[in-house]
């Protein structure tokens, strides 16, 4: 294999880390966006709480996705560290929301929720910039 082939096969696979970086990072979003609106048709009387539950455990799977693949992207792909930082930050307050929704805490509940989904658009914005070429 000539060096030109190995890059391109490097570069190549850091390009898949990244795109699959993005999906699970949109994915997450997405999930907690449908967190977000089946609590505000609870507050509205809907008894979504069912869905609002089975929400969780989707925001929790593609947290935990989401993390390991900003790693992956960190140690193998010799990308950015802050990706992993920010999604290991993000799956603590999914927890953080599980726990403090669980225990019935609306005024702690509904400011975490705020905070998490801002969180994930953050990473969802930064994630999807085109990288700089400095």
């Amino acid at each position: 294999m000539t060096a030109a082939a190995g890059s391109t096969r490097t570069a190549g696979r850091a390009g898949a880390v990244v795109t699959s970086l993005r999906v699970a990072v949109a994915l997450h979003v997405a999930s907690i966006l449908v967190q977000a609106v089946t609590a505000g048709q609870m507050i509205g009387g809907a008894d979504m709480r069912g869905l609002h539950g089975a929400g969780s455990a989707a925001v929790h799977v593609l947290g935990l996705v989401q993390l390991v693949l900003a790693v992956v992207y960190w140690r193998a792909g010799r990308g950015p560290g802050w990706p992993a930082a920010a999604s290991l930050v993000l799956l603590l307050l999914g927890f953080g929301q599980s726990m403090t929704g669980g225990m019935g805490a609306a005024s702690t509940h509904v400011p975490l929720g705020l905070l998490t989904f801002g969180v994930a658009v953050a990473i969802l914005v930064v994630v999807f910039r085109p990288a700089r070429t400095d």
